[in-house]
């Protein structure tokens, strides 16, 4: 240390002091330059143990392991509420925790699911509780209700909303574009698909595609960008607050119940009622099991006002309606009928 500046040495001392002190300073759980932890610490039975170094050592194997910064987020929040209120290493008492919240099945098998991680790494022995999930009926908003939420937005959210829109894209994966994953020529995203599904190729329209554009060129965004700066976080933060204003100045409680997720949702549906493939949904969606797409066949209930409706007395129109996307329905007095959804 004898060529350091006095300042460094000064800096290098106090943290070796505050470190012998048992000091651990929060570290963010995207943990993207987290070195190694050299003394992993073992859980006690003092309740006054630093539970943040404890629930810190699991966190950096998740990202050890390449869980999702989204996964590992979500067990910090969770072993840090189940933390405030039972002592970590002491199951029964977690369990006991757990049971008598007054929440949903499902958050409660989230909870379960981030203690077990826990419990995994320290090898406490415990039995952890079956909750089964409450099936939820998914409601499909109508696209006016989307579109107005749309045009009630921001200039950076009006452009993610819209693409949450027309691909579905989940908001982890939305943020993770890069100004590489698409396409401008051919109007197509490439996206990195989260939850380790297959790779997927998504078509935007042309609007879409004019609003990028000037949005990279705005920017002077460079292919290796991303093309958003914020976090999937942020940006349900801010659809809810833009969201939850619209419904208060509307005096419309209804916009209220439209999450950011129906959008994706909203997608994988229409997606199913203008093709009637099931696979085709599953791979667009990135789902890694069809049991989790065969949701969007039951939700179908768009209106007859909601198609456009063409005619074609010859090869060459019908041709060119096939070609815009219109599917051929019958054939009344030699005038072919076509329709496409709006």
């Amino acid at each position: 240390m004898k060529n350091l500046p006095k300042a460094r040495v000064a800096r290098l001392v106090e943290c070796h002091k505050k470190q012998k002190a048992g000091y651990n300073q929060r570290t963010s759980p995207n943990l993207r330059n987290t070195t190694p932890i050299l003394n992993i610490l073992t859980p006690t039975k003092n309740p006054n143990f630093p539970n943040t170094t404890l629930i810190l050592n699991v966190l950096v194997q998740m990202k050890n392991n390449a869980k999702s910064d989204y996964s590992i987020k979500f067990v910090d929040k969770a072993l840090t509420y189940i933390s405030k209120h039972a002592n970590l290493n002491e199951p029964e008492q977690v369990k006991q925790f757990i049971a008598n919240k007054n929440v949903s099945n499902g958050y409660k098998k989230s909870l379960c699911i981030a203690y077990n991680k826990y419990c995994k790494y320290y090898k406490i022995q415990w039995e952890m509780p079956l909750y089964k999930t409450e099936a939820k009926t998914i409601k499909i908003p109508t696209k006016e209700k989307l579109e107005m939420l749309i045009a009630s937005s921001g200039r950076i959210l009006s452009i993610k909303l819209t693409i949450s829109k027309e691909t579905g894209l989940r908001p982890i994966e939305l943020h993770n574009l890069k100004v590489k994953d698409i396409d401008l020529d051919q109007k197509t995203i490439y996206p990195t698909t989260a939850k380790h599904g297959s790779a997927r190729t998504l078509k935007i329209s042309n609007s879409l595609q004019a609003t990028l554009q000037n949005h990279i060129n705005r920017n002077n965004l460079n292919p290796n960008d991303k093309l958003f700066k914020d976090t999937a976080e942020n940006y349900g933060k801010h659809y809810r607050l833009m969201r939850n204003s619209l419904a208060k100045k509307l005096k419309d409680p209804s916009l209220k119940t439209i999450r950011l997720y129906d959008f994706r949702h909203y997608y994988a549906t229409t997606l199913y009622a203008k093709t009637r493939d099931i696979l085709l949904v599953m791979k667009q969606m990135g789902h890694k099991q069809i049991r989790t797409t065969l949701i969007y066949t039951q939700l179908l209930n768009l209106n007859d006002d909601e198609w456009t409706c063409q005619t074609a007395t010859n090869i060459k129109d019908a041709t060119a309606l096939i070609e815009a996307g219109f599917e051929y329905i019958t054939e009344l007095d030699g005038t072919k009928l076509f329709r496409k959804r709006k």
